[in-house]
């Protein structure tokens, strides 16, 4: 009997063909019988559940970000662009940095938080 087979690679469908079931299990990839089910190349496959990577271009979404998320964001961005420091600790302003970091970390605990004061770098 000739089924629909999704030959699975890397956790994407790479391609779909026609074929017995036996032909699909000589093949020396993953593949599942996709007869009754809708799929498409590139869709995920993970522990027997598809999931489509089809983009509905007809919606379009707008990202709105909570200030919350905004802060952490802008605290995040912060702590990166002064990694570099915290190895050089002969760095004339390493323990102000160190002291910076802290006060960044510790931002999002603040009872006034997301409305509080940022951080100041030194």
């Amino acid at each position: 009997m000739e089924n629909l087979i999704a030959i699975i690679k890397e956790g994407k469908v790479s391609n779909v063909i026609i074929g017995s079931d036996e032909f699909a299990n000589s093949l020396p990839y993953e593949t599942v019988n996709v007869t009754n089910n809708s799929v498409n190349i590139g869709d995920s496959y993970f522990e027997g559940v598809f999931q489509s990577n089809q983009k509905d271009t007809s919606i379009e979404e707008e990202i709105t970000l909570t200030k919350e998320e905004e802060e952490k964001l802008w605290r995040d961005f912060e702590l990166n662009l002064t990694d570099y420091i915290v190895p050089i600790i002969d760095h004339p302003q390493h323990a102000a940095y160190m002291t910076y970091r802290q006060e960044l970390r510790d931002y999002p605990l603040q009872s006034d938080f997301p409305n509080g004061t940022r951080p100041l770098k030194p």
